[in-house]
């Protein structure tokens, strides 16, 4: 039971690009939660809608950083004055006890890390198959990563690395908390997915594949299960819901093996030129655009 007299502050850092559609839910769930000591740090990396406006009307603090989010959140950290941090994404809705279950668990000082279960929602087929995908990955230690942190020990790990575009999650966790056995809050992130397309998982997957690629190098053996993307041990635990669900199973198969397809291209572009494909901002753009009405969009690590 938390001492309600003493309460610490708690940071929740969001990193936005063009989130307006949105970005309102997500800091109105942040400023209902439960806990009343949160700190509210948004760090935008040059949005050209109405993603400020709405950011500075809900958040403490307003930033500007780039070039991705590793360094957006790194710098929203840097400039947090919470002895806990949380880091969300800006299309996360949090459940009102997602910062008092955190604080909970933290006050035992051989956790380093909490993991902040995700669910999704969305619109279409597509989008309902990544429903299915994501519930697989409640419990499961390979997927999840940890999102809530002690600043003392996000800092003296160095943060997030910047070269990684894709499985920073990942790899901060296992830097900082280690992988197994992370506690748990019993609140959940809801993680609205827009309308998901096969055109537009293949071409964010093209995006973050050298941030995969570059951690599966980095972290080797320990990261197999992680990147195999469509033979996971979730699935094969999960497979009573494939069996209720035939027609969505096979939708969240067809994205795996087109999530697969976009990052075997760029393994094999990069051992043709032995170079990592370059970043552009340009293609940041086009992957963190706002999502009209039939717009594809999905965030995440799996």
């Amino acid at each position: 039971m938390l001492d309600m007299g003493s309460l610490m502050l708690v940071s929740v850092i969001v990193p936005t690009r063009n989130s307006e559609r949105t970005l309102d839910a997500c800091l109105w769930s942040i400023r209902n939660q439960s806990y009343p000591t949160v700190e509210v740090i948004v760090v935008d990396n040059g949005s050209t809608d109405r993603t400020s406006q709405i950011a500075q009307r809900h958040s403490d603090l307003f930033l500007s950083q780039g070039p991705e989010r590793s360094a957006q959140r790194n710098f929203g950290v840097e400039h947090a004055r919470g002895d806990y941090i949380v880091l969300i994404d800006s299309d996360m809705v949090l459940e009102p006890g997602v910062v008092a279950d955190g604080v909970s668990a933290l006050q035992d000082a051989n956790v380093r890390g909490v993991v902040i279960p995700e669910l999704s929602f969305g619109e279409g087929y597509w989008s309902h198959c990544r429903v299915l995908e994501r519930r697989c990955y409640v419990g499961d230690d390979d997927i999840e990563a940890a999102r809530m942190f002690r600043r003392i020990d996000f800092l003296a790990a160095g943060g997030y690395d910047v070269n990684l575009n894709g499985a920073e999650d990942w790899d901060l966790s296992a830097r900082i908390a280690g992988r197994s056995n992370l506690p748990r809050t019993s609140s959940y992130i809801h993680h609205d997915e827009g309308r998901t397309t096969l055109h537009g998982s293949f071409v964010k997957r093209r995006y973050y594949a050298p941030g995969y690629l570059r951690y599966l190098a980095k972290h080797k053996n320990d990261a197999i299960s992680q990147g195999n993307s469509v033979l996971r041990p979730a699935f094969l635990r999960h497979w009573r819901d494939m069996l209720r669900h035939p027609v969505l199973a096979v939708g969240m198969f067809a994205l795996k093996f087109v999530e697969l397809i976009g990052v075997l291209q760029v393994a094999v572009e990069q051992r043709i030129t032995r170079q990592a494909r370059s970043r552009s901002g340009q293609l940041y753009s086009s992957v963190t655009a706002p999502r009209e009405a039939g717009a594809d969009g999905q965030r995440g690590q799996a």
